[in-house]
């Protein structure tokens, strides 16, 4: 991210003309200004909210969730059908899980993914049909996988040769077939930060599409089963996947899967990676000589975090990857497979903010770039890096606005920081706020909404804040309670 040559500002922050505006990009009609200049959250006063619920705490919309996850799933099923294939949306529970979140997905329709067998049991335990989830992870354990084949959930996504034969191990001892995708990487480098960036090679995530790279698993596959599969040096790693997906008599091939990173707004990554799972798939068919009926293309689009960031609306999406897999299937003469998407952020992170309380404030001089010195407010909440990770994990940036009164007058800049004992304990990096700001007053930081709580600890034995959930057909509620300092003090051993 680039500063404005000279200053302490980056290059996408500018003084607002208009502070009490909301940018629509980042903040969805949720988020309204009432005429005393306060926000409220879904007709709910944010004063209101943190009187009833304290601070800090997230506040989530149900009407947004539902309404995005209706967009999407709606947006698919359009673009799709018009090719006569049928999609599939899944939302992926890491982003934020929890019982009621998870019924309101189940009730817009959307299917489940889940990462480990904490999220599983979470998604069962909320009642989504166990058909309706997939599992996920580059190292599930055995009782994972067994768990989720007892259950009978509608796909494992296996994500190695050795996860392969754990999978057909699990079945075989229950007397089951389970249905397994196999999560490629199709060498798309997506513009987005390093640690979120999956489908390229040197990270952790799926098989490769590279020719030559099955000689890497041969030692996991043995001499033996290598020379029957009749595997070559030139093949590759998701190639020898899938032929011995075909081996083992536990596993049923259900597709590929593929992600290519997360919080992307350009278009062109998606279509090639999907371009070349289909071309592989073509490949396997006539290799094992099966159709392979499905493919998950993952999920990954961006939102609106700041100014500039410029999110693309579901329906743009959907028609330009049913565009591409329709023309790439047609050229290759395969029938389309059953397609899916899996988006998390795109759902959940609009649809959430957390409300903070201002404590201190202390004016800091900063030698600028230009030699000159400038001035930098740092406001001190009662939360931080507990309760959201991502600015020190990703560098991420937040929009923040004052939220309990109309943030006119005159502007300054501002830095939003936490109560922890680390000097990187930052919330919102780079900001404005008005100059009359004072302790006690609410900000709110908007699209929290994802890997925010999901990501939260106890650091300096901070309790975790709680999830309200809003609706403009209902009062506000709890679904996620808050810590107390009992919930802290109950694991340990030694009181």
């Amino acid at each position: 991210m680039g500063t404005t040559e000279g200053t302490l500002i980056p290059d996408w922050l500018t003084v607002p003309s208009e502070p009490a505006a909301l940018d629509p990009a980042i903040w969805t009609p949720s988020y309204q200004r009432e005429d005393s200049g306060e926000l409220s959250i879904d007709g709910h006063l944010v004063s209101d909210l943190v009187r009833d619920f304290g601070s800090p705490t997230y506040v989530y919309s149900e009407d947004t969730f539902r309404s995005r996850s209706r967009e999407y799933r709606e947006a698919f099923e359009e673009a799709f059908g018009q090719h006569d294939a049928e999609v599939s949306v899944y939302y992926a529970g890491k982003a934020f899980l929890c019982a009621s979140v998870a019924r309101w997905a189940r009730e817009e329709g959307l299917n489940l993914d889940t990462a480990s067998g904490g999220e599983l049991a979470l998604g069962l335990a909320a009642g989504m049909p166990a058909e309706r989830i997939a599992l996920h992870g580059n190292n599930k354990s055995s009782a994972e996988i067994r768990r989720a084949l007892a259950e009978g959930v509608g796909r494992i996504v296996a994500d190695s040769v050795p996860e392969l034969f754990l999978i057909d191990r699990e079945a075989r001892a229950l007397g089951v077939t389970a249905p397994v995708m196999i999560r490629v990487t199709p060498g798309v480098h997506a513009e987005t930060h390093d640690f979120i960036a999956t489908a390229h090679e040197d990270q952790k995530f799926g098989v490769s599409l590279a020719a030559g790279t099955a000689e890497l698993a041969r030692d996991a596959v043995g001499e033996e089963l290598w020379t029957r599969l009749q595997l070559s040096g030139s093949d590759s790693a998701a190639m020898l996947a899938a032929v011995l997906s075909g081996s083992l008599d536990g596993i049923s091939l259900r597709g590929f899967h593929c992600h290519i990173g997360s919080q992307i707004f350009e278009a062109e990554g998606f279509g090639v990676a999907a371009e070349r799972v289909l071309r592989f798939i073509a490949d396997v068919s006539r290799r094992i000589g099966q159709n392979i009926p499905e493919l998950d293309i993952g999920g990954g689009y961006g939102i609106g975090y700041i100014a500039g960031d410029t999110p693309r609306p579901p329906g743009e999406i959907a028609s330009d990857l049913a565009r591409v897999i329709s023309t790439v299937c047609a050229e290759l003469d395969l029938k389309i497979p059953h397609v899916s998407i899996e988006p998390g952020r795109a759902l959940t992170g609009p649809a959430g903010a957390t409300l903070y309380t201002v404590g201190t404030l202390k004016d800091v001089a900063v030698d600028s770039p230009d030699g000159q010195t400038q001035v930098r407010r740092y406001v001190s909440v009662d939360g931080g890096m507990s309760d959201n990770a991502r600015p020190v994990l990703y560098d991420a940036d937040y929009t923040v606005t004052l939220a309990n009164r109309a943030p006119d007058g005159p502007q300054v800049l501002s830095r939003v920081v936490g109560k922890h004992c680390e000097s990187g304990d930052i919330v919102v990096r780079y900001c404005y706020l008005p100059a009359d700001l004072r302790s006690g007053d609410i900000l709110a930081v908007a699209a929290t909404g994802a890997y925010c709580w999901a990501l939260s600890s106890n650091y300096n034995y901070l309790p975790r804040p709680g999830v309200v959930a809003t609706s403009a057909q209902s009062d506000p509620r709890v679904i996620v309670r808050g810590e107390t300092e009992a919930d802290l003090f109950a694991r340990d051993a030694g009181l």
